[in-house]
């Protein structure tokens, strides 16, 4: 016999959750079998990678990494198709802890940081001798960049054979900065011996010459070249960042050309720290002290050294570097870029 309508409750009832209601579970899958490798390159949600076993891939950012920020020079965990094969696609689902970071912002005034590059060892800071002269603006907001990146600088200098940077050479020379003449052989083979099996990133004005070095550097490379316009102001003609495997071992990241280097992520002590005989100094200073001397601080400890000793040069140049970054305007900044 048939139940009537009052034979029901609800118990007899079936209901289907809705997708909303289905209890997520925390735990991501371990990839236990993703294969390492380096980012070469990364262009519009696609990555390059070269796994350590030689295979070059295409990536994409798998879900779970969401807004994980991926870079050039980062080591990353991939799953999926590596064979390297045309037209596949594999997935970058782990991001190794970085050793340094190479950050910038679009001005001082800006708060979002923009990474450059990943576990670079180190940056090399190409400036020209002339045609356009060296830019001590930028140079030393690089060299800030740097410092508190972890990073170690080496500046190269091209188109020596138009000008002699004797003087240019000496104002680095008391932060400890090497400078290579990269603008005759001899320069860059040295620059060849340094940057054999590390991980280096180039950076520099347009026109100063940086794509001739890299082609110097990795002749199959094929960087293009600019001519500087007649204002001394060169062609942009990197487009995003590479990694190039040098001949022998090691990585170059050509990087695009940069016109302004904001520092809005550094503060002032992170700069002293990176120098242990200065920090000791300002030990002496009164609080709140900037270290950049008379006018504005007319007790800081510094103007103590000898301004002939190695320490009182080091002193003199690091507030060329700490004027720099108390900058704040941007038009300033752009000027002085321009200007110096």
């Amino acid at each position: 016999m048939g139940r009537s309508f009052s034979d029901y409750d609800e118990s007899d009832v079936r209901v289907r959750p809705g997708k909303g209601s289905r209890p997520r579970s925390k735990q991501r899958p371990a990839h236990k079998d993703a294969e390492f490798g380096l980012v070469v390159a990364k262009d519009r949600g696609r990555w390059g990678v070269v796994l350590d076993t030689g295979a070059r891939l295409q990536c994409t950012r798998a879900r779970e990494l969401k807004r994980t920020s991926i870079e050039v020079g980062d080591r990353v965990g991939v799953v999926g198709d590596t064979s390297g094969d045309k037209d596949t696609l594999a997935r970058i689902v782990k991001r190794a802890d970085r050793t340094s970071v190479l950050r910038r912002t679009a001005d001082d005034t800006d708060p979002y940081e923009r990474i450059i590059v990943a576990n670079a060892e180190l940056m090399l800071i190409v400036v020209a001798a002339a045609d356009p002269p060296p830019r001590t603006g930028f140079v030393e907001r690089a060299l800030i960049a740097a410092f508190v990146g972890g990073v170690t600088p080496v500046v190269c200098v091209t188109k020596t054979d138009l000008a002699d940077p004797s003087d240019f050479e000496r104002e680095l020379d008391a932060m400890g900065v090497d400078v290579l003449r990269t603008g005759v052989e001899d320069g860059v083979e040295r620059l060849r011996e340094r940057i054999a099996g590390r991980v280096s990133a180039l950076i520099g004005h347009s026109g100063v010459g940086k794509s001739t070095l890299v082609n110097r550097i990795v002749p199959e490379a094929d960087r293009e070249t600019g001519a500087v316009s007649g204002v001394g102001k060169g062609r942009h003609t990197s487009t995003q960042s590479v990694a190039l495997e040098v001949p022998g071992g090691g990585w170059i990241i050509d990087t695009p050309g940069i016109r302004s280097f904001g520092l809005a992520h550094v503060a002032p002590e992170e700069i002293v720290e990176v120098f242990p005989d200065l920090a000791e100094a300002a030990e002496r200073c009164p609080r709140g002290c900037t270290h950049l001397g008379p006018p504005a601080d007319p007790e800081c400890a510094w103007d103590e050294l000898d301004p002939d000793s190695p320490v009182g040069r080091r002193a003199a140049a690091v507030r060329g570097l700490l004027a720099a970054l108390h900058s704040n305007n941007d038009w300033e900044l752009k000027q002085l870029d321009e200007d110096r």
